[in-house]
């Protein structure tokens, strides 16, 4: 997925400025595809460019116009050739577990150390969903359209993460002695 899509979708679903574009990414799709700020904002110049954005300077008192851009004809027209092309399914890519298949006895505390620490970092993440699921979308089964389609992705990620969550901590359960189980 190209950066250009996500900004597309983020802004079909409300226009913004490249600010506050960048302030949403952080908030939700950028769970799922990250950028710099500087990169959102050298694509919304090449999107504007190809036409798929349009941009309305709006005044502010004392600082520079700000630019609100939203989605174009041929922008949306974008996204459903994109959305219509096939795409490859996702493949994992974990150096985690390239680290796994690399250990020996000798490495085996800071590799446990690191698979704690991933567990850790999964668990956090599934409580942001979690409380993100609570906040916005109460009610699941009320939900149709653009909404529908951010609690199916928020649901997806959810369950990445307790896959992650799960799969560190089975692989925790294996590769402790059980001397060192008994004292935990």
């Amino acid at each position: 997925m190209a950066l250009e899509h996500a900004l597309l979708v983020s802004l079909d679903e409300r226009a913004g400025s490249g600010y506050e574009l960048a302030r949403r990414f952080d908030k939700s799709i950028g769970f799922f595809h990250s950028a710099t700020h500087q990169q959102i904002y050298r694509v919304l110049r090449r999107m504007e460019e190809r036409g798929w954005v349009t941009c309305e300077a709006v005044p502010q008192d004392g600082r520079p116009d700000k630019k609100i851009y939203t989605v174009a004809a041929a922008g949306h027209a974008e996204l459903d050739r994109w959305i219509a092309e096939p795409s490859e399914p996702d493949h994992l890519r974990s150096e985690l577990a390239v680290k796994i298949r690399a250990a020996r006895p000798s490495t085996m505390p800071e590799l446990r150390a690191e698979i704690t620490r991933h567990r850790d970092a999964h668990a956090a993440r599934l409580d942001v969903y979690r409380l993100i699921e609570k906040r916005d979308f109460p009610a699941p089964a009320s939900l149709s359209g653009s909404a529908l389609h951010q609690y199916l992705v928020l649901r997806g990620g959810i369950r990445v993460e307790e896959g992650f969550r799960d799969w560190c901590q089975d692989m925790l359960d294996a590769l402790t002695p059980p001397s060192e189980q008994e004292q935990s």
